[in-house]
Order: structure tokens, then C-alpha cells, then sequence
């Protein structure tokens, strides 16, 4: 009796594992996922990025009364919108802002921290997509020796492509070289962009050795000049527009055409292959040649998900010669609000409405022309970053016996001439000390540093976490330089970016379509956080450089 029982209680404990093992064997598991079917992951037919080069968040609203239905207010109504992007690196220059867009990274991680800076290595100034190793494919000139070679990390559209191995299809297009190359990524199936020395737009031999068919045809049409064969006037009566300065301002910049004012109307049709980047028609040729792109590479047709990063380059040439209380900037933005309004209207026809899913958001803003604020009684002023070296260098060599001590500048950083000083033997912190206090002295000039004092050098939030963010340790200069708010590198007209204020920091950031609900967010997000937020979307893998977090209000 006693073993029957003590027999019975071991069977009891056998059977629930070996119940256990057939459940998980794999014959038992196969046969529980073929009961129960998982369903395919949902995604977007198309993905378009597009980048507006020079953007200030306030644009949005700023002229919104103008806007028509389609466009701006179309993203504003349908999309949600996240209030308060900022710019979390310096500087704020155009490479680095398309580069971390697509890259969820920032310079320290991806290398690209300026559209130039000093090698020392090579012993010059290099561009940021410069690729001596391939050539121009669509024209004779050198604009297209460009790659993304330069950048250290991938993008969000090669983490795609890895996803699925290479079946989605990753294209690039903007006027410029750097707003086509660095979005695409280096996986890219192509990467488009305008050569103004030929009026063609072009590629080079990174993606591919013959300009295709369909781009040869476009570049037949001789675009530039059908835009420009009429003088850039107002698109509504210049007395209605209220919200920008007077027309003409000394503080604007002249077009190189021989016109020695800058008022409507701008006849640009003796300078249109160099000139259209810089009038509001460079967006609408822009948005054109990406049309024919997407419909070249049946972009959104096929059973995976593929990327259209567009970048719009000419509200930077007009923001930059302008400013931003012009005219012209102003009638930039009422012209791309319509430009926006009759793409969305193609997708929703093509890909189909709710298909696709888009974002738009910029590089960077732009400071006020300092001539603006100036005769508004407001603080700002100029600084030539060129002039200060070559003073710097004078009072260097005449104090310390060391000529040419600071060998370049760029990015608001110095880069110091180290075999000199070392050859002179003096001491480089001395000099550096020295060409400080120097700078200090200038109104222009809030603070200056040696980079390497960085961590240990009193600096308010988030200047400090910006500049480490943009520092990189192969590239980056010696001595950092911040700028007082409202003064600008440059001259007396005109304007530029690139510093950690407002201003050039705080750009736009909306979504709208395949997966998007109505809504906006106040709270701060960063650049770095729209590819991992695409990653979660697409679920796919995010770019291998990321530091940003997921906007969790676009994914829920």
C-alpha cells in the first residue's frame, strides 16, 4: 500500500513536466503560432522627411493668417506638433543640423561639426561632404565630388534598409550638396542636388555613373530659367505686408547682378542658374525634381517601406541676404506654404491619404540682422572671425615671437598652430591665456575658453551640455567661443546662425499622416529625438550613433 502511494505521488510529479517539455518542444511550439497567426507589423507605405534650411519655430505662426488651408494649417490641424524642439549641440549650422535629424546624433558622436572646419591631418579647411575619390555625374564641374564618407554614423534611412536588407529605397534631393547627401545616409539608392554652375541638378559616382533618364529630362526643361524669366514680385500687393520692414533696408543684401538696391521687383533672369537657390522658386524646383524622383523610383509602391528626405534650401539664401523681418522672407514662406499645400495634395493622390507619414522641421533659425536691431533699440552687433584671428596672430607674434600662433577659425573655435609654439618654445597655455583676455575685451564676445577646460569652466545650462555635444575630439578646435545675444559673425548686412540662443535653437518640429494623431506637446524635445522617434514607428533599429529618446506623445 505504502508503495503504490510513493509510486502514485511520483507519477503526479513527472507529468507536469513532461508536459512542460512537449509544450515548449518546438513540434508543440509550431503547432501553438500556427493556431494562433501573428499579425504582420503595420507600417507606412512612404516616409517623407523634408528639412526647411533656416526655419525659426515662429513661422508657424507667425504669418499664419496668410496661409491658405492646405498648407501650414493643414499640418497644424492634422498633425501633432512639438512646440518646443530645440537644437541640443552647437553650432547651429546647416551639416550638422540635417546630419542629426537623420542620425538621432549629435557632432561629438558623428563627426560632422560644421559645414567646414581645419584638418589637421591634411593640413586645410575641408567640407563637410567633400569625397576626393569620386566624381560629378550630370555635369562637367566639380559639384558633385561629394559623399557621406564624412560622417562616422548611420541614418535613420540606412537602419531601414538594414531592416529589410536593402529591399526599402532611401532617396536624398535638395539644392544643396549636404541637405541631399547627409539625410540619405550612406546606403542610399541616390542622392540628388543643384549644380548653379550649369543650372543641372546632379549627383556623383558614389551612387551611380550616369545621370538617369528622367533626370537628363528634367534638366532639359532649363527650369531656373522658366522660374526666373519673369522678375520675383510680391504674390500678394506689397502694401499687405504688414509684418515685415520696409522694402528697402541698407542693412539687406544686393543680388550680384548689378542692382544696387534691395527692393521688389527682383529681375533675376540674367543670373537664373546661380541665382534661383536664392528666390522662393528654388523650393518650388526643388519640390518638383522630387516628385519625378519618387514616381523614378516608384517610391511607396511596394510591399516595404521606403524614405523621400527632401531639404529646402532657399529660405536659407534669402534668410541669410534678407533677414527675417524682410519682405522677402516673408513672401519665401507665403509662396512655400502653397509649394507645401500642392505636395501634400500629390502624396494624398499617389501614395494615398493617411499612407504615408511626414515630418518637417528645420536645421537651424537665424539671428535678426544686427542693422534691424540696431534701429529698433534692440542689443546686437558684428564680429569677423577672420579679422580677430589675423589681429590675434599680430599681438601673438609681436608678444611671444610666434607667427601665425592660431592657424584657422571656424565654428566660433580656434584652432591653435601647435608646431609653432612647440618650435618657439613657449608655453601654449600662456598664449592661449593671452589670446582670452584679448577677446574678452570685446563687446561682441561673452565668454572664451580653452575646449579642453570645458567641464571645469563656469557656464549656465544648456550652453555647457550644447558645446559638449558639438565638441569632437578628432576635429574640433582649442580655444571655444560664444558670442553675446544678437551679435553675429558677418558683416553689416545680412545675417546668419549658429550659436546656442533661442533663436537659432528653437525650430519646428510637426508630423502628420500614417500613424499621427491631432495634438501638440509643450514639453522640450531635442533634434536628436525625431530618429529614434521614426525608429519606433517604423519599428526598426535606431541609427547607430542615437543619443535621443522617443517622443512618446506622437507613438501612443
Amino acid at each position: 500500500m505504502k508503495r503504490n502511494y510513493l509510486l502514485t505521488a511520483a507519477l503526479l510529479m513527472i507529468a507536469p513536466a513532461v508536459w512542460a517539455q512537449k509544450a515548449t518542444s518546438p513540434a508543440a511550439f509550431n503547432h501553438q503560432a500556427a493556431s494562433k497567426p501573428t499579425k504582420a507589423t503595420s507600417r507606412p507605405k512612404l516616409v517623407v522627411g523634408v528639412v526647411v534650411d533656416q526655419m525659426r519655430w515662429d513661422y508657424l505662426y507667425r504669418y499664419g493668417n496668410r496661409y491658405t488651408a492646405g498648407g501650414f494649417k493643414r499640418l497644424l490641424q492634422d498633425g501633432f506638433s512639438c512646440e518646443n524642439t530645440l537644437i541640443n549641440y552647437t553650432p547651429t549650422i546647416t551639416a550638422c543640423g540635417h546630419t542629426c535629424v537623420y542620425t538621432g546624433s549629435v557632432p561629438a558622436v558623428h563627426g560632422i561639426i560644421g559645414n567646414t572646419w581645419y584638418s589637421p591631418i591634411i593640413g586645410r579647411t575641408m567640407y563637410c561632404a567633400e569625397d576626393t575619390t569620386v566624381t560629378t555625374v550630370g555635369s562637367t564641374s566639380a559639384a558633385g565630388k561629394m559623399s557621406p564618407r564624412n560622417m562616422l554614423v548611420t541614418t535613420i534611412g540606412d537602419e531601414l534598409r538594414l531592416s529589410n536588407n536593402f529591399q526599402s529605397k532611401v532617396v536624398g534631393v535638395a539644392i544643396k550638396d549636404r541637405g541631399a547627401i547627409l539625410p540619405a545616409g550612406h546606403s542610399a539608392n541616390a542622392a540628388f542636388w543643384y549644380d548653379g554652375s550649369t543650372g543641372n541638378w546632379v549627383t556623383s559616382t558614389y551612387y551611380m555613373n550616369e545621370l538617369p533618364t528622367w533626370a537628363q529630362e528634367f534638366n532639359n526643361q532649363k527650369y531656373p530659367q522658366q522660374y526666373l524669366s519673369k522678375p520675383w514680385t510680391t504674390l500678394y500687393p506689397l502694401s499687405t505686408y504688414t509684418l515685415s520692414t520696409a522694402d528697402e533696408k541698407p542693412y539687406e543684401g544686393h543680388y550680384k547682378n548689378g542692382v544696387n538696391n534691395s527692393s521688389f521687383p527682383h529681375d533675376l533672369s540674367s543670373i537664373a542658374n546661380g541665382t534661383i537657390a536664392a528666390s522662393p522658386f528654388g523650393n518650388t524646383m526643388t519640390l518638383e525634381f522630387a516628385k519625378k524622383a519618387m514616381e523614378a523610383y516608384s517610391l511607396g509602391k511596394g510591399s516595404v517601406t521606403d524614405f523621400l528626405a527632401i531639404s529646402l534650401s532657399s529660405t536659407d539664401y534669402v534668410g541669410h541676404q534678407f533677414g527675417p523681418n524682410s519682405i522677402e522672407a516673408e513672401d519665401t514662406y507665403l509662396r512655400l506654404d502653397q509649394d507645401l499645400a500642392t505636395l501634400f495634395q500629390y502624396l494624398d493622390a499617389k501614395v494615398g491619404k493617411g499612407q504615408y507619414l511626414f515630418f518637417i522641421t528645420a536645421d537651424h533659425g537665424v539671428a535678426h540682422v544686427p542693422g534691424f536691431m540696431e534701429e529698433n533699440k534692440l542689443p546686437g552687433g558684428t564680429w569677423d572671425d577672420r579679422a580677430a584671428m589675423n589681429d590675434l596672430n599680430k599681438q601673438v607674434a609681436a608678444k611671444f615671437g610666434v607667427n601665425n600662433a592660431i592657424k584657422a577659425v571656424d565654428n566660433y573655435q580656434f584652432w591653435m598652430n601647435h608646431d609653432a609654439i612647440a618650435t618657439a618654445g613657449k608655453s601654449e597655455a600662456d598664449i592661449q591665456q593671452f589670446i582670452i583676455a584679448e577677446l574678452l575685451k570685446s563687446p561682441a564676445i561673452a565668454n572664451a575658453f580653452p575646449i579642453a577646460h570645458l567641464m571645469t569652466t563656469t557656464l549656465p545650462e544648456p550652453m555647457r551640455r550644447m558645446m559638449s555635444n558639438g565638441f569632437n575630439a578628432k576635429r574640433s578646435g582649442d580655444i571655444q567661443i560664444a558670442l553675446t545675444p544678437g551679435y553675429i559673425d558677418g558683416g553689416k548686412t545680412g545675417t546668419t546662425h549658429g550659436l546656442w540662443y533661442p533663436y537659432d535653437a528653437h525650430i519646428p518640429l510637426v508630423w502628420m499622416g500614417w500613424g499621427i494623431h491631432p495634438g501638440k506637446t509643450n514639453r522640450t524635445v531635442g533634434m536628436t529625438d525625431i530618429s529614434p522617434t521614426l525608429a519606433a514607428l517604423l519599428h526598426i533599429q535606431m541609427p547607430s550613433g542615437n543619443v535621443g529618446q522617443v517622443i512618446e506623445e506622437i507613438t501612443k
